[in-house]
């Protein structure tokens, strides 16, 4: 298809926020400084923006994970970390961001603007952050924040005001070469366009329009035959349609059927894209019988829409239709932009851990804890202290209890190992 991807499944990942350092001011001539542990850096987000020179999701193919830069541990010398990079992931513009498993909308990517969705973490707090007229010589820091996490679908629906439908082969391709610089490739046979493409139609001074031409529809294309239900998403921004229609029979085609097939296909899909605005283009006028075409132009006009005969290989009555379009779009609202949707799931209060029973006591595992610990003098007893009041906060101490710790009993935290004290 061309490199052509308009969906694509990628993980994204902020930065994590450094940690807090444990330091004491040392200086020529001072025996015994302060604290002066620095903040750990704050971590990276993650942000997407649009780029009008991308067209296509090809390379979240072949890339799949994605994450921000951390922030850097804090030094001495109350020197916060360096914050870590933030990350701008570039799209199509017009990419939707969905949750990949609620499918909810976090961001519709259809401005310049970068749109952030993962956040990174907040660096922890250094040592010179606790100390205190009671606690001069903290010998620990806090652990920097993990950043935000998610799965992330992306799913491109051009940004067009008008789109042209039809049947395979009916001249949509050469109806958007002639009426603007797009070059899309043409060939007499079925499913000649594989790719949406986009092109910028003038319609005189100071006004233009973006046209889009979707690969032909089949029968059945909004229940998945062919290609149609891959690029009838395409369409779902445009603020109108144009159907454009072989009047020729050349191909023993009957257009009147072909008409309210690709209506029903469309109405299928998507009930308000069917009721979308729409102009009707008989094309081929040049190789139709005249009776044909005025006994078609009658159907549709009678139906209700406006109806415009064309040759687009001979650009016969092009002007026409390309200004009648122009003065719909005029009076209609703008391009579609999705609202987001997406709840961000609700942020655990407290600090998450799991207890097992070992032969000689209890196993606790909570990788936030350990990272605490590391960063925890366990010979100083203010240190100490510190560190028993984050395992009680955390209802660790209580669950150890519930399930019957006892004096003797021994507690296993990573590789470190304590006496339970009641």
């Amino acid at each position: 298809m061309s490199g052509f991807v308009d969906r694509a499944r990628i993980s994204v990942k902020a930065g994590d926020g450094g940690d807090g350092a444990v330091s004491f001011h040392r200086e020529k001539y001072v025996a015994a400084g302060g604290p002066d542990g620095g903040d750990g850096g704050r971590g990276g987000s993650v942000a997407f923006a649009a780029d009008d020179n991308l067209s296509t999701l090809l390379d979240f193919r072949y890339k799949r994970k994605y994450q921000a830069q951390n922030g850097a541990p804090g030094k001495q010398k109350n020197m916060t970390g360096k914050s870590g990079d933030d990350l701008l992931i570039k799209v199509p513009r017009g990419t939707l961001l969905r949750d990949y498993e609620t499918k909810a909308i976090i961001a519709d990517i259809s401005s310049s603007e970068p749109m952030t969705v993962a956040k990174g973490g907040k660096g922890g707090f250094g040592n010179a952050r606790f100390a205190s007229s009671t606690r001069q010589i903290p010998r620990f820091a806090k652990s920097g924040m993990k950043g935000e996490a998610l799965d992330v679908m992306l799913e491109l629906k051009l940004i067009a005001d008008i789109g042209l439908v039809g049947f395979p082969n009916v001249g949509k391709s050469t109806l958007l070469s002639v009426v603007s610089r797009a070059n899309p490739k043409i060939a007499d046979y079925h499913f000649t366009t594989l790719t949406p493409m986009l092109g910028v139609v003038s319609a005189g001074e100071g006004s233009s329009f973006v046209m889009a031409d979707i690969p032909g529809l089949i029968k059945g294309a909004s229940k998945g035959v062919g290609l149609g239900y891959d690029f009838l998403r395409h369409i779902d921004r445009c603020r109108m349609l144009i159907h454009v229609i072989d009047i020729s029979g050349i191909e023993g085609r009957d257009p009147k059927e072909d008409f309210l097939s690709i209506n029903s296909e469309l109405e299928s899909f998507s009930e308000s894209l069917a009721k979308r605005p729409m102009i009707v283009a008989g094309n081929k006028t040049d190789i139709a019988s005249a009776d044909k075409a005025e006994e078609f132009r009658g159907f549709i006009e009678n139906l209700g829409y406006s109806y415009f005969q064309i040759s687009a290989a001979t650009k016969a009555g092009i002007e026409p239709l390309v200004l009648a379009a122009s003065a719909l779009l005029d009076k209609l609202p703008p391009v579609t932009v999705y609202e987001p949707d997406y709840i961000k799931p609700a942020v655990v209060i407290g600090r998450v851990f799991d207890i097992r029973e070992v032969d000689d006591g209890f196993a606790v595992d909570a990788p936030w804890l350990e990272k605490i610990l590391s960063a925890t003098d366990v010979d100083d007893y203010e240190s100490l202290m510190y560190f028993q009041r984050a395992i009680t906060d955390s209802g660790i101490t209580t669950k150890l209890s519930e399930l019957g710790a006892k004096e003797g009993h021994t507690v296993y935290i990573g590789e470190y190992q304590f006496d339970y004290v009641e």
